[in-house]
């Protein structure tokens, strides 16, 4: 997607969760579009003060609750670990969450899926969402 088509795209976004589009919540809602990684709040509000200086981290607070509410932004919410967040439009995978590191990878499995489909199934159910999160120790 083009440069220009992401901004508009991301100020659609604000909009729709209510949001005024500003520099800033359009900075936040860039660094965690490019974010290869899960970033909790103080790390997103760092990243985001390296493109917007003055951004407050009262402003990231408010920004991702708004657009996680309208369903823009998702919250992770891993055992033991503060909230991070990813876009909603990301393409569906699961997380290994490394306990000791506090890492989270991401992975897709075909099998995993097709599995849990037919679980569902067997217990007449057709699966609407989902999420698998493991939680995991280096050998």
């Amino acid at each position: 997607m083009s440069h220009p088509a992401r901004i508009e795209e991301h100020d659609d976004a604000l909009r729709a969760a209510g949001l005024r589009v500003t520099r800033q919540r359009r900075a936040i809602l860039q660094v965690l579009t490019q974010a290869d990684d899960h970033p909790d709040v103080p790390e997103l509000h760092r990243r985001v003060q390296a493109e917007e200086p003055a951004v407050s981290l009262a402003t990231v607070y408010r920004t991702l609750a708004a657009l996680s509410e309208k369903g823009v932004v998702q919250k992770l919410a891993f055992e033991g670990a503060p909230a991070r967040f990813e876009t909603s439009d990301a393409p569906h995978h699961d997380h290994i969450v490394d306990l000791d590191t506090g890492e989270v990878i991401e992975f897709v499995s075909a099998e995993i899926e097709r599995l849990q489909r037919e679980v569902a199934r067997r217990h007449g159910y057709e699966i609407v969402s989902h999420k698998l999160e493991l939680y995991c120790r280096k050998r």
